[in-house]
């Protein structure tokens, strides 16, 4: 069957405040192997990576985007949030199978 990523579908933050977001799989848990990964999509811009390999940022990303696994699931804090950090943010993970 096929697995289905199960997250908030929207969540809102003063200026300032902290937010985390959280997303797990319908079946199995989230881990290491998966190279999870968050994406940011703001409106009219281009879509970027802001999280790879868990906790990992690309060049130009403040670190106030911390990334990590709690528990089973993936989570992406954004500390200190910006009117800027409105947008859209998608999990990504990789997921393999040997037959």
């Amino acid at each position: 069957s096929q697995t289905v990523v199960n997250q908030d579908p929207s969540l809102s933050v003063s200026p300032g405040g902290t937010v985390t977001l959280i997303c797990g799989l319908s079946s199995g848990s989230v881990s290491t192997s998966n190279y999870p990964g968050w994406y940011q999509q703001t409106q009219g811009r281009a879509s970027r990576t802001i999280i790879y390999s868990t906790s990992s940022r690309p060049s130009g990303v403040p670190n106030r985007f911390p990334g990590s696994i709690s528990g089973n699931k993936a989570a992406l804090t954004i500390t200190g949030a910006q009117p800027e950090d409105e947008a859209d943010y998608y999990f990504v993970y990789i997921t393999c199978t040997n037959k």
